[in-house]
């Protein structure tokens, strides 16, 4: 008797599981080791951050979004006081919005070095991913030095920023962006440039131009398939029109280049700070706002290009000092609808290097 077929094997992965970056879980479907279905499972971080808006103030609610995208936070705070100030009609400093622009590029590199770090370590590469974090700790530190956290990095506030940088940040930031051009050769060197890392990246989980689109896929995943979208050129905010940068485009949309873009972005974003540090002039960082935010009724939407992809938030007021209804728009959360299409028909091995490219964080996710 012949048997044509192994029998399917229905394999639970997450939530508590390294490789899931969070409390994800799917349920991988089996041939062998080969992947016919994957039923993601969502929900497990789950904390209600919109409907926790509702009951604080427009001020208090500031430290929450720290949670959503905690691998860049100040990008998070970012996007939420830029779409009160929108709903406001407040203009900040020239200051603080250049600071904004620094903060906002020192998280996203930070981002992309855990998830160049973390893609390693998914492969069993740990000193790849020390490398990596090893750097990051360098931004940290500056984070610290200026917001006394360094991770949920609570820095900035509606009308500019809640602190100056100390006079010790200013040499730290230059330091780092003289060490970066080392640094990112010491990545390929140990990683990118690695036969066994090409080997589990390259041809691995295509995800095509047109696949990208229609899934509404955004940030350096949609760019990795050729799709040359960046919020920072398409729709600029804050001052992003006055600084000279190349939008990094890929066109391989295999699971190597989804990493490997971020180094690409890495480069660009250290453009971006040498500028900012160039070109920054004195004054205040906080513009005249009231110590009661009451924006008047209306409602408002503004996105920004977080590291992961784009960030929106969706605000009505009714005129008190709490939103009447809040609705954040994570990237990766609309990202995640591309991997069980992709993963299908790659091995169990492939499905955690394909997850670890989409740089998925749970508390965006969930939300």
């Amino acid at each position: 008797m012949s048997i044509d077929k192994t029998q399917e094997l229905v394999l639970n992965m997450g939530p508590q599981h390294p490789s899931m970056h969070g409390l994800f879980r799917m349920v991988v479907h089996l041939e062998g080791e080969t992947v016919t279905h994957i039923d993601p499972k969502l929900g497990y971080l789950h904390r209600g951050m919109e409907k926790l808006a509702e009951s604080r103030t427009y001020s208090q609610f500031i430290p929450y979004t720290d949670r959503l995208d905690y691998l860049a936070s100040p990008h998070n705070n970012w996007a939420y006081v830029q779409a009160v100030e929108k709903l406001m009609g407040v203009e900040i400093p020239e200051r603080a919005e250049y600071l904004r622009i620094i903060f906002g590029e020192l998280a996203r590199i930070a981002s992309h070095q855990v998830c160049i770090a973390s893609t390693a370590l998914d492969m069993a590469g740990w000193s790849a991913w020390s490398y990596a974090f090893r750097d990051r700790e360098r931004i940290c530190d500056m984070y610290e030095m200026t917001a006394g956290s360094r991770l949920t990095v609570n820095i900035m506030r509606i009308g500019g920023m809640s602190a100056e940088p100390p006079e010790e940040f200013w040499p730290a930031l230059q330091s780092f962006l003289d060490d970066s051009p080392e640094m990112l050769e010491e990545y390929y060197g140990i990683f990118f440039g690695n036969e066994i890392a090409m080997g589990r990246l390259k041809n691995v989980g295509i995800l095509t131009k047109e696949m990208a689109e229609n899934l509404s896929i955004t940030g350096p995943v949609l760019r990795a398939s050729g799709v040359d979208f960046d919020v920072r050129k398409a729709e600029p905010y804050s001052i992003y029109d006055r600084f000279d940068f190349k939008v990094p485009v890929r066109t391989g949309c295999d699971s190597y280049d989804r990493t490997i873009i971020r180094m690409d972005e890495i480069v660009e974003s250290i453009k971006i700070i040498k500028q900012a540090v160039r070109d920054i002039p004195g004054g205040p960082i906080m513009a005249k706002v009231p110590k009661v935010i009451k924006p008047p009724v209306g409602e408002v939407y503004h996105r920004v290009e977080n590291p992961k992809g784009e960030l929106g938030f969706y605000i009505v007021s009714d005129g008190t000092t709490k939103p009447s209804r809040l609705r954040i728009r994570p990237a990766t959360f609309i990202n995640l609808q591309m991997l069980p299409i992709v993963a299908k028909g790659w091995k169990i091995q492939d499905v955690v290097a394909i997850f670890a490219t989409l740089d998925a964080v749970l508390g965006e996710v969930d939300k």
